[in-house]
């Protein structure tokens, strides 16, 4: 019979066999809190430190809009709101959550969002905008890990057909030649995209404000490109654009603050990481494709592909907090670091105990895009109502302590009102047994140009905070897109209220086509009232009707 101590000591090396087991890579899989929980707690406790009191749980109904807008890019079907508002379940709301996530919609939702941030709609030659957007919506199909497609933006060299169209994150940036790649512009949108700090201001001098950026490691993050150059290779009688390397070129820097003009030099390193120690070679023998004319340089040691190792390595805390951040920022409507591109000692983060939290359990994660956003949907925070809690005023942004007010994005904004306006279920008849998520993707997108003009930020810049202004009304309200949408067409929203012959269920078909709700009694008697008297230009009326709620401001933004 074994002793107490015997029983003791196995117990015990049985409790390690399992957590190396689970934990067996260094990264625990098991015995680990829901990250949902984790940030409900966080948050909650920063509720209690600034004596705020947070929303109630959203609604149904404005849960149902939000996360639909969130991870599928549109608004569901009015056919998919009653039956979310109707279902008694407990689950529903987790079960619509892994609905959305795994829908194709939220391939193509995250395609956009990612082109529009990682791009910022810039246009870029050899390789075309197609290309790019099948590129980031089978990525996101796949649920590829984030540290691997950032690899892959880095570090792709052309060569490969799969992973070609990545290099068109850095073909934007380019100079005015479209044929040398320009480092300051890359320099720049590494540090701010992949790291949240931007350098910009420090390619002359230490910044002048922010302690934390120094010209040093903007050229450390220089260095990795400055001996990159565009090749353009002939493959099949066709001319394709590749990137060649150096294994040569080093860096110097001056400030122009400094009156004694000192040089710098500095091998690639990444901001508080050290300098990257480059092999050596003999004189001849650096290059696996020696310089030659008509021939892609290759060097034998690559300083592009040695970042696109290091930048996203699983022990980067500043890349980890960084994603954390931006999808925390897509679906709170704001950064725990705000903004998202400024993380530094002066602006830290709201919680920043919960910033770490994120940026380790991402990685964790295996740095898998959906498991966090879902976690993040199924949080208590996420899911608060946008109305603040009765009797109190409204709460700090940076509390979380009530659902932010988000506007619609451009191509968002047209899906949505395709949706809403009922041409997007006329456009799915139409297709008929070639109905998909792509061939619908397709036959919208020639709506989306005047709203990106109207709507988007300009190129080069990042989407910005929402700002009206007078050509944005003058569209919505005269614009020849939303108008035709508008007119009765067999199946269309108009034609489906034409055909109802009471105002109650009128305004109920309304409401739930273009809120995701159902009226409210005085919305009821408004609607009632408004259409007593227009019998016989009843269709113009509802068109009126359909038109206001469109062009609010609950339509307009993300509650």
């Amino acid at each position: 019979m074994l002793s107490r101590n015997d029983v003791a000591a196995r117990l015990v090396i049985w409790m390690l066999a399992s957590w190396a087991l689970a934990c067996g890579d260094g990264r625990c899989l098991q015995a680990q809190v829901p990250l949902r929980q984790t940030v409900d707690e966080l948050i909650s406790a920063g509720w209690k430190s600034r004596s705020v009191t947070p929303a109630e749980l959203s609604s149904d109904a404005e849960f149902l809009r939000r996360v639909t807008l969130d991870l599928s890019g549109t608004v569901p079907t009015t056919a998919a709101t009653r039956a979310f508002l109707n279902d008694p379940a407990s689950d529903k709301r987790e079960k619509l959550v892994d609905q959305l996530l795994a829908s194709p919609e939220y391939a193509r939702h995250m395609q956009l969002i990612f082109d529009a941030m990682l791009l910022e709609r810039q246009h870029a030659n050899y390789v075309t905008e197609a290309e790019w957007a099948e590129y980031l919506r089978e990525s996101f199909a796949a649920n590829k890990p984030w540290d691997q497609l950032v690899r892959e933006l880095i570090g792709v060299d052309g060569t490969d057909p799969k992973v070609r169209p990545a290099m068109r994150f850095q073909l934007v940036r380019t100079l005015d030649s479209y044929r040398v790649l320009n480092p300051n512009a890359i320099t720049r949108d590494v540090g701010r995209l992949f790291l949240g700090i931007n350098l910009q201001c420090a390619q002359c001098h230490d910044h002048p404000t922010i302690k934390d950026y120094h010209q040093a490691d903007y050229f450390g993050i220089y260095a990795f490109f400055n001996r990159s150059s565009i090749f353009m290779a002939t493959i099949d009688s066709k001319s394709v654009a590749q990137f060649a390397e150096s294994a040569e070129g080093g860096v110097t820097f001056t400030s122009v603050f400094d009156k004694e003009k000192k040089s710098h030099t500095t091998n690639p390193h990444l901001p508080g990481r050290p300098e990257i120690t480059e092999p050596t070679f003999e004189k001849g023998k650096e290059y696996t494709v020696a310089p030659a004319t008509g021939v892609r340089t290759v060097p034998i040691h690559s300083r592009r592909t040695e970042l696109a190792r290091t930048l996203p390595a699983v022990d980067h805390a500043a890349f980890n907090r960084n994603i954390a951040n931006r999808l925390w920022c897509l679906m709170l409507g704001r950064g725990l670091v705000h903004p998202v591109d400024l993380q530094h000692a002066a602006n830290p983060a709201s919680h920043p105990e919960l910033l770490d939290v994120l940026g380790k359990r991402f990685a964790e994660m295996r740095y898998d895009i959906k498991a966090f956003l879902r976690e993040l949907a199924l949080s208590r925070t996420y899911q608060l109502s946008s109305i603040p809690a009765a009797g109190t005023t409204v709460a700090p942004p940076e509390s979380f302590a009530t659902a932010r007010l988000k506007p619609i994005g451009p191509e968002q904004f047209a899906m949505t009102m395709l949706q809403a306006t009922g041409m997007t279920d006329i456009q799915r008849t139409a297709l008929g047994d070639k109905l998909t998520a792509e061939t619908l993707y397709a036959t919208q997108k020639g709506h989306f140009t005047p709203f990106v003009t109207f709507f988007a930020s300009p190129p080069g810049q990042a989407e910005g905070a929402f700002q009206s202004s007078l050509e944005q009304g003058l569209f919505l309200g005269n614009g020849d897109s939303v108008r035709s949408w508008l007119g009765r067409q067999p199946g269309n929203l108009v034609d489906r209220l034409a055909n109802l012959p009471e105002p109650l269920p009128v305004a109920e078909e309304l409401y739930l086509s273009v809120y995701s709700r159902r009226p409210s009694s005085e919305e009821n008697a408004e609607v009632t009232e408004y259409l007593k008297d227009r019998t016989a230009d009843r269709v113009d009326a509802l068109q009126e009707l359909v038109w206001s709620l469109l062009t609010s401001v609950e339509f307009r933004f993300n509650h």
